[in-house]
């Protein structure tokens, strides 16, 4: 369901949502199966991409999306469910196996699971499941890896998974180019709806493996306490034309006497943005210079910027030295109306009965949390949520995989078909019964029945719906159509860098968020910035550098420093 989703890894590894998840991030084997082929920098050609379209299957959103990539709204569930695929797209194929991670509760068995026993039946064949908690799901994965025990589509681990990504890839999983590149794709018609900018981060060593588990492009830039602005003469975010009148907002709203603050957790994603600083890494084609944040001025400005709001009293105490482990204590003291604003992924906005919509509803009714949008003149919204991560497919016949594509083309079936009601809320009358809106709610079976994750095979486009709060839906449309067109590129998606692969969510980040900590906090004055940027680029950052500039020199554009 739109809202129950995760967060992708880079957003939770930013600082405020995974500050202490960095070095999970590091890979977890040495490259599989290649024979010691060493890693090597490379450009994605776009050509390998599959052309997209929007997905029509009858159904209207009320909010209708954009191919720029504002996500469909809707403010009621669809009561008439149209089909996504046509008759029995299985019907005949051996028995499926399938592993993945899991946010959720491990489901019940096939004989004791209505939804999983009608989505087999709608299939025509079975699809032995392995659902893993997501925190054991990385030794889960090197347990398969190393005993060759891939199943037939597996997730790539968020926190990483081999050394040499690619040369895995290449011996072990099905090169899905000949497939989905281009207008391939329209054979499977739900998979051609997932946007282009998740399809990017699939290529590896010059073909297609991956199926995006797609989310809505940017994560956002996390959550606010709209009555709170309003009792502070901020009725609309366009009202705050300045990272200088944020900062005033931010002291404010925030009473020590009280206990009240404005920051809990995260700022420097929202400043940052606000500051119109860039994501990780920049690329100057007419000089071919690459540029990472650390040394991008206006980064270094929302740093000073949060170092002035720590002094000032405006964190809630403590919080900004909390890991990403600790992220449940931050965003609860938020919930529980400690704080007016909270760095968050989107799709823990909507998500029913634990989202900020709800959770704050329960609390308080005259709470009225909405998506919070960079603002000023200067403002920029970061590309960090194209996808939650690939799944792959190992190697098999070409009329194998074609069959295994069919079930990553029916777990991306989209919102309010069939299929898409199956996988979410199972089966009427077992799993789920129809309020008086027609909107689904799930019974004690179903709450446990639809816990198979059967979308992270592969993902429905993007859309925003909330069964409790249909007005939370439209907020979370309104702030996409004014993120999507502030969002800055991401110009690693075009190239390989093997270090950047290996490091840069990982040990090197771990220097990133740990460093700037220091420097917010005063445990190191700011005119240490300048360290801290010399200690990155020598851990390994001018080394990603060097490679994106090879990267970039062999696709014929200019990678000279």
């Amino acid at each position: 369901m739109p809202g129950t989703t995760t967060m992708n890894r880079r957003t939770m590894l930013r600082w405020g949502v995974g500050a202490g998840l960095g070095v999970a991030a590091a890979p977890l084997l040495a490259a599989c199966g290649d024979g010691g082929t060493a890693a090597k920098a490379e450009a994605k050609s776009a050509k390998l991409l599959p052309a997209t379209a929007i997905r029509n299957i009858g159904i209207e959103a009320d909010l209708p999306g954009t191919v720029a990539g504002v996500p469909a709204a809707f403010l009621k569930y669809p009561t008439e469910m149209a089909r996504a695929t046509k008759g029995t797209p299985l019907k005949g194929a051996k028995k499926i196996t399938a592993v993945t991670e899991t946010f959720a509760p491990l489901p019940p068995e096939r004989g004791k699971n209505a939804a999983w026993r009608e989505i087999e039946k709608l299939l025509g064949t079975k699809v032995d499941f392995t659902a893993v908690p997501a925190d054991d799901y990385p030794a889960k994965f090197s347990t398969m890896v190393a005993g060759d025990q891939l199943p037939d589509i597996f997730m790539y681990p968020e926190t990483g998974g081999v050394d040499n990504k690619a040369a895995f890839l290449a011996s072990t999983c099905a090169d899905l180019t000949p497939h989905l590149a281009g207008g391939k794709v329209k054979k499977y018609p739900n998979l051609a709806a997932i946007p282009e900018y998740a399809w990017q981060e699939a290529i590896f060593g010059g073909k297609l493996y991956g199926i995006p588990i797609a989310r809505s492009g940017s994560g956002g830039a996390g959550f606010y306490r709209a009555d709170l602005f309003k009792q502070a003469g901020v009725d609309s975010l366009d009202d705050i034309d300045s990272l200088e009148r944020l900062v005033e907002l931010a002291k404010e709203l925030t009473d020590t006497k009280r206990k009240q603050y404005f920051f809990t957790g995260g700022s420097m994603n929202l400043l940052a943005m606000s500051a119109g600083a860039q994501y990780f890494w920049t690329h100057d084609t007419k000089s071919g210079k690459w540029t990472y944040q650390l040394e991008d001025e206006a980064y270094r400005h929302a740093v000073e910027t949060a170092a002035k709001l720590y002094k000032a009293g405006c964190f809630y105490p403590g919080t900004v030295q909390m890991s990403g482990a600790q992220k449940a204590q931050y965003t609860d003291l938020f919930k529980n109306g400690k704080a007016a604003y909270v760095y968050d992924g989107m799709p823990s906005y909507l998500t029913t009965g634990t989202g900020y919509v709800d959770a704050m509803s329960a609390i308080d009714k005259s709470f009225d949390v909405r998506p919070m949008v960079p603002v000023g003149k200067d403002a920029v919204a970061w590309s960090d949520n194209p996808s939650l991560e690939n799944c792959h497919i190992t190697k098999a016949s070409r009329g194998r995989v074609e069959e295994i594509l069919r079930l990553a083309d029916f777990a991306a079936a989209p919102f309010g078909s069939l299929e898409y009601t199956l996988m979410n809320y199972g089966v009427e009358g077992t799993d789920y019964k129809r309020d008086k809106h027609g909107t689904p709610v799930l019974t004690k079976q179903g709450t446990q029945d639809v816990t198979v994750p059967w979308t992270k095979l592969a993902s429905a486009a993007p859309a925003f719906f909330s069964a409790t709060h249909p007005e939370a839906a439209r907020y979370a449309h309104e702030a996409y159509t004014k993120l999507i067109p502030m969002l800055v590129e991401d110009p690693t998606r075009g190239y390989t860098s093997p270090t950047w692969d290996s490091k840069g969510l990982g040990s090197l980040y771990t220097i990133h968020l740990d460093g700037v900590k220091d420097l917010v906090t005063g445990r190191k004055p700011l005119s240490a910035y300048d360290a801290l940027v010399k200690k990155w680029r020598n851990a390994g950052g001018d080394k990603c550098r060097a490679e994106f500039k090879q990267a970039a020199e062999q696709s014929g554009k200019k990678g000279a420093k």
